[in-house]
């Protein structure tokens, strides 16, 4: 992963952050993608380039602007001169039960989760054939196994399952493109989820008992990016086994 060059959407935070200090620190020059998140991504900036000088930018967009897209891989490609990886990890998550879904809901959930990475991978094709890159999407075990009031929310991480097969078939030879679904990792900040019974009942039909940490999503996506070269087209479960005994 030496000099590579990789952009991650909502890098600043979270499992982004996460995965942005992996990468790093296998070697990578990072593009930290934020919306709204600037102290963090200043933050996280200022601790990697103490590591390694100028080897973190920033740049910060609103990924439903699909205009934008474009200008973004074109920043990363100024600044760092081409781009070997995407991660499309930023995403919104939120309740969407039947009867009180709204245009606008369908609008962000549907364009974070599966229009933006789209968008963005049509984007940065050119440079990721060019330099024999790859994809990784951070897809959720609930693509396939869906979380109850969350209909939008599993149609587009559904979605964003299927485009990532698509896209590894549509990019093949030169680019590979898998996906990531991570089980329970790190618990939404906010709504049933800060409710401790309800978070002990998914650890106990998990099968190893406990939530997973960032570093098990950012371990697969280093894995993917750096030493996986005959993987294209799959969809790791990162999940504790949660998937199995859901």
């Amino acid at each position: 992963m030496q000099g590579k060059v990789i952009l991650v959407t909502g890098g600043a935070k979270r499992v982004g952050a996460a995965t942005c200090r992996k990468l790093h620190a296998r070697g990578a020059n990072l593009i930290v993608h934020y919306r709204e998140s600037g102290k963090e991504a200043r933050a996280l900036q200022s601790e990697l380039d103490q590591n390694r000088a100028g080897s973190v930018a920033l740049v910060q967009a609103d990924l439903l602007d699909i205009a934008r897209l474009p200008h973004v891989v074109d920043e990363t490609v100024n600044h760092f001169g081409k781009l070997d990886a995407l991660v499309n990890n930023a995403s919104s998550f939120f309740p969407t039960p039947i009867g009180e879904i709204t245009e606008s809901m369908w609008d962000d959930l549907i364009g974070s989760n599966l229009k933006a990475p789209l968008f963005l991978s049509q984007a940065a094709a050119p440079q990721l054939t060019k330099h024999r890159g790859c994809i990784v999407n951070i897809v959720d075990i609930h693509s396939e196994w869906p979380l109850k009031r969350y209909v939008v929310y599993n149609s587009a991480k559904g979605g964003l399952a299927s485009l990532t097969r698509s896209l590894a078939l549509e990019l093949a030879p030169e680019v590979r493109v898998n996906g990531i679904s991570p089980g329970p990792i790190l618990w939404p900040e906010a709504g049933e989820w800060t409710d401790e019974a309800a978070r002990q009942r998914i650890i106990n039909r998990t099968l190893l008992k406990r939530t997973g940490e960032p570093e098990d999503i950012a371990k697969t996506a280093a894995f993917l990016i750096a030493d996986a070269p005959y993987i294209t087209g799959q969809i790791i479960a990162v999940d504790g086994g949660r998937s199995v005994n859901l």
